[in-house]
């Protein structure tokens, strides 16, 4: 985003007042008004329709002039918006100076000041030095003043007129240095105040740009709705969110996500509701939607806020892992030291000959539960230390099949009890591969641990590709198991909950928690028949190559 700089407008003013070339519409304007007089001076004399002085005194005088001083107001109009030779100073200087002649010469011919035509320079004058600066506005002064006189001069040396009028001129010329001055007066404040507002539109525009860029890069999604919920504003952030619809400035905001507009027209119906989480689109992000009714009366529209609850989450998981990092260093020293000792000692009692046969089982629950401890305290100390997340780019399925060998040889699984399908084969993610595989070893591990071998054999099967709603990648851990009670999914990805006697209900909520640190969405998926199918969900479109 490239801001306008103060500096160049301050530079480009300066160069105005120092060149003295303001814009070309007043002198326009000039133009027209000029062009206007000597039509309605000429349209007067020719038809006769108009007061009986003009011309009376020299009619052929008059007739001349008139039709010279309209060429004359012609020819500056093609100099004016042809490719001007001249400034814009000059231009009006001469423009002015055309007006002195031609209007001295009238009014000469039309009886002297008496005839009142002399006031048009009045204007002239005024409109000069508005435009020009400096020198050239008391030089207009001037020489209207000196055109004045001498025409009384002349009229009198002539005897033109039975009476001259050397007052009334005197009076006349002081009228336009008058004009002349408290024009250039007026035009100092018009220039400051014209340099003011173009410095304050500036910085407007200035402003404005700069809430559009932070609007557009804040990773809060913004969406700006009128009173018929018709999109008026989105972000890049809210267009991602909601899955990237094909909408955009004017279009209905039911076209571009229908949960969002049946909570936005719940909330203007003034109940207030409390916002539900919700997903645009099936296998998209869980967002949450807040508003904000805008205009008098909140009847101006509304500006909706979406957050993605993951990213939420995520920062409320950095300040619980924080914690449970204080908790753990106690936790090793204070309970890893004497369960240590308990260990100890339950080993010593096995390898006493003199324990009974009753009491052996005693001691196998307490080696039990020795361990079933010491593996809660390594899951947390596992969870707390785990760094960053760094996610990388790579292809999903050549990653998965390294990842099944290797899982089938250390649970000495048999042949065919994991299978993979992957479609398309190009599917691409971005993720941290370590805690994308321990994720996996969780949920596999489950999957087995759950099992009942009795009933038949094992299957576990991963599958994965593209999502149509999304265009993000996703895959499916599907077991033959006998799947989770409903009563018990609400409750599975929480801390220490557990349906087995031998579990420490941490594998699914660490599984949560690594796949919430890299942006990921852990669901569970009933499987009509029995089983259970875990989803791992992308953000974004992964059907793409490595680059």
């Amino acid at each position: 985003m490239a801001l306008a700089d103060p500096r160049q407008h301050n530079l480009a003013l300066d160069n105005i007042q120092q060149t003295g070339t303001p814009p070309l519409r007043p002198l326009a304007i000039f133009f027209y008004y000029r062009l206007m007089l000597a039509t309605l001076l000429g349209i007067l004399y020719f038809s006769k329709t108009g007061p009986t002085l003009l011309g009376h005194t020299n009619p052929k005088l008059f007739a001349l002039v008139v039709i010279v001083y309209f060429g004359l107001v012609i020819a500056s109009g093609l100099l004016l918006y042809a490719a001007r030779p001249l400034s814009i100073n000059q231009q009006t200087f001469l423009m002015v100076l055309v007006d002195i002649c031609a209007i001295t010469l009238l009014m000469h011919a039309s009886g002297g000041i008496s005839s009142g035509l002399g006031m048009l320079l009045a204007v002239s004058i005024a409109t000069g030095s508005l435009i020009t600066r400096g020198v050239y506005a008391s030089l207009e002064a001037a020489m209207a003043s000196i055109f004045i006189l001498s025409e009384q001069v002349y009229a009198h040396l002539n005897q033109t007129f039975e009476t001259t009028s050397y007052t009334q001129a005197g009076l006349l010329g002081t009228l336009f240095f008058a004009i002349a001055i408290l024009a250039q007066v007026m035009a100092r404040q018009l220039k400051s105040s014209e340099a003011l507002a173009t410095q304050r539109q500036l910085d407007l525009a200035n402003m404005e740009q700069l809430n559009d860029y932070v609007i557009q890069h804040m990773l809060t999604g913004i969406i700006v709705v009128d009173t018929h919920s018709t999109i008026r504003l989105m972000n890049e952030s809210a267009w991602y969110l909601l899955g990237m619809p094909e909408v955009g400035t004017g279009s209905p905001l039911e076209q571009a996500c229908h949960k969002l507009a049946a909570q936005l027209s719940e909330w203007d119906q003034a109940t207030h509701p409390t916002p539900e989480p919700f997903r645009p689109i099936t296998g998209g992000r869980e967002l949450t939607a807040g508003f904000s009714m805008l205009g008098e009366n909140n009847k101006g529209g509304a500006v909706i806020f979406l957050e993605d609850t993951a990213t939420v989450t995520q920062q409320a998981q950095q300040m619980k892992l924080a914690s449970l990092g204080r908790l753990t260093a106690s936790i090793a020293h204070e309970i890893r030291n004497p369960l240590g000792a308990i260990s100890h000692a339950e080993q010593l009692l096995k390898e006493s000959p003199d324990i009974p046969t009753a009491d052996r089982r005693l001691i196998d629950i307490i080696s039990t539960n020795t361990r079933r401890v010491n593996e809660i305290i390594e899951n947390i100390l596992q969870l707390s230390r785990r760094g960053r997340s760094l996610p990388k780019e790579f292809l999903l399925k050549p990653w998965l099949e390294q990842f099944i060998s290797e899982l089938a040889r250390t649970l000495n699984l048999p042949e065919g009890v994991l299978t993979l399908q992957i479609d398309p084969d190009s599917t691409l993610i971005r993720t941290d591969p370590s805690q994308f595989r321990q994720v996996f070893v969780i949920l596999c591990e489950n999957s087995i641990k759950h099992f009942d071998r009795e009933r038949e054999a094992l299957s576990i099967q991963i599958s994965g590709g593209i999502t149509r709603e999304s265009g993000g990648p996703f895959v499916d851990i599907i077991d033959n198991g006998p799947g989770i009670a409903p009563e018990h999914v609400r409750q599975m990805f929480e801390p220490f909950f557990t349906t087995r006697n031998a579990g420490t209900g941490l594998g699914l909520y660490i599984a949560k928690e690594l796949c919430e640190a890299n942006r990921l969405g852990l669901d569970y998926i009933a499987v009509p028949g029995g089983g259970s199918c875990f989803r791992i969900t992308f953000p974004g479109r992964g059907n793409q190559p490595v680059r």
